[in-house]
């Protein structure tokens, strides 16, 4: 018997009045917000965690949260359960706005069965999944859960199937996101590793197939929660998450910021913000930015300020493959994808992740509707061993296919040098891009001229009576014929040779002559992807 005393239709109490049943209903709201005990939520900030509430209300805009199903109770017998039914059942659900725009979210409450999932929880989340689906809204969970709840077995089991079912059918439908604000172990990991973007916070996150206790058991190896799983470990290492975070509510405000920035499903365009950057600003920067010398490194970075709207983008994954950056930003207010080669991070070389994390990234853009600009300075694939055995073709390739796949406006823009298969890669004018664009600092070639002279002259230069001085004079001869600024050009694979001071200018102006482009895929069930 709860707190409440249970009523039957059949003989209700002769005071009944609409009033006495206002007053009962305020009071089951109240006990549903306060959690299991009162003093449950002064033990969540003992962990240094919000509440599931007070999540919500960081994540969405003041005033805007409208719940659904706040008096769900479960309905599971056995090892006590029967006598701890508390109203949510553990998990928060419900939309609101974000910046104006719908947001549908559910938030795991920690409080209650350490946020496990039992059939009743599952089916609050099914019930809020479904709504975003078919409202075509974005959705957002506030990961705080144990995994299932063991006390229900199989029930709690089927209950995860129902999500990841959901997520699948939700990509590429509507953004899905996953805030990981507490341990997430087992089945509680795999929803959030089948959505768009994953945000964790330092200290308070973890997500792991099997924790410690069953490593050290299984393995031998000792290993704490954060090291095995932690936030800093998963955006650097594993790269399953986009970024990791001090706080909670510097991650929720991160959160918002990406939204801003993303259509409500895959039938919209992303919201346009009208710009304060003038649309045909010269970048006299970039002259002194990217030096000539294609071996010289520099940081892309400032090169993506210089280009975008106010200097302002959202990287993805900035820690982890490095040697790739890929952003958000804008251009005359318009959102854009930015892929670029990062040659201050291993040279700006393409290895198995920077593959799959820009294969991600493209896969996400031309889902939702967003032109894709990208910026080439790459001398190649990583040699080695290790990438090789490790599959560099195969998960190289996922790169390759994503491009080609692509059906948003596509611009790559060559700053410098462009060598070999990687250079196809890179979205190069063979594979689809809408238009391919270079500065008069570009080498676009099988290899660079020093390595090509010792394959092409190899007998030559060893056969000299002075090796250095030929080969010398057959790398300038190389570079003079088949790698100066004009010889793709010349051949219609770079549709212009631009100043760099037009970057900006140039991308604005060929963005919006694409934007109403159209193009069809070849009938299909789905292709093959390398995965």
């Amino acid at each position: 018997m709860t707190v409440i005393e249970e009523r039957t239709v059949a003989q209700p109490p002769p005071t009944d009045t609409t009033r006495t049943r206002l007053t009962e209903l305020e009071l089951i709201r109240r006990l549903a917000h306060e959690g299991p005990a009162p003093g449950a939520s002064a033990q969540q900030h003992a962990r240094g965690k919000l509440t599931a509430r007070e999540r919500v209300e960081l994540l969405l805009d003041e005033g805007s949260f409208t719940e659904i199903e706040p008096l769900r109770r479960h309905r599971a017998t056995g090892f006590g359960l029967e006598d701890k039914r508390p109203y949510t059942d553990g998990v928060v659900t419900g939309w609101g706005t974000v910046h104006g725009r719908t947001v549908f979210t559910y938030a795991h409450d920690f409080r209650i069965f350490g946020g496990a999932l039992g059939e009743a929880h599952a089916a609050k989340i099914h019930k809020v999944m479904d709504l975003a689906l078919a409202s075509g809204a974005p959705l957002v969970s506030l990961n705080d859960g144990a995994g299932a709840r063991i006390q229900e077995g199989v029930s709690a089991l089927a209950g995860y199937g129902g999500i990841f079912t959901r997520n699948v059918a939700a990509s590429g439908v509507i953004p899905q996101i996953s805030v990981m604000l507490g341990p997430c172990a087992g089945g509680a990991a795999y929803s959030p590793a089948l959505t768009d973007f994953v945000f964790m916070v330092r200290g308070i996150s973890q997500m792991f197939i099997t924790g410690p206790d069953v490593v050290q058991a299984v393995t031998g190896e000792q290993v704490t929660h954060n090291g095995l799983g932690g936030a800093d470990v998963h955006a650097t290492v594993s790269g399953v998450a986009a970024a990791a975070y001090d706080d909670e509510a510097a991650c929720l405000e991160d959160v918002r910021h990406l939204l801003s920035l993303l259509p409500p499903n895959n039938r919209e365009l992303p919201p346009r913000a009208e710009p304060f950057d003038d649309p045909g600003r010269r970048c006299d920067a970039l002259l002194d930015l990217v030096p000539a010398e294609p071996n010289q490194a520099y940081d892309m970075h400032r090169v993506v300020e210089e280009l975008v709207d106010d200097g302002e983008y959202f990287e993805v994954q900035p820690t982890w493959a490095a040697n790739l950056i890929c952003a958000l930003a804008r251009l005359d207010g318009h959102v854009v994808g930015v892929v670029a080669n990062q040659p201050a991070a291993m040279a700006g070389v393409l290895d198995i992740a920077a593959s799959e994390k820009g294969a991600r990234f493209v896969q996400f853009c031309d889902a939702f509707n967003i032109p894709l600009v990208t910026l080439v300075d790459v001398p190649g694939f990583l040699p080695g061993v290790g990438q090789e055995h490790e599959g560099i073709i195969r998960k190289g390739a996922k790169l390759l296919y994503a491009y080609c796949n692509a059906t948003v406006p596509r611009i790559s823009l060559v700053l410098r040098k462009a060598y070999g298969g990687a250079y196809i890669v890179m979205d190069s004018r063979s594979i689809g891009a809408d238009l391919a664009l270079a500065w008069p600092t570009n080498e676009i070639a099988v290899m660079g001229a020093e390595g090509a002279a010792n394959v092409v002259f190899r007998r030559e230069i060893a056969a000299a009576d002075d090796p250095e001085a030929v080969r010398a004079r057959r790398i300038r001869e190389y570079k003079s014929e088949l790698m100066h600024p004009y010889y793709a050009a010349e051949r219609g694979l770079v549709d212009d040779v631009i100043d760099p001071r037009d970057t900006r200018a140039v991308l604005i102006r060929s963005l919006a002559m694409l934007r109403a482009k159209h193009a069809d895929l070849p009938s299909r069930k789905h292709g093959n992807q390398p995965i």
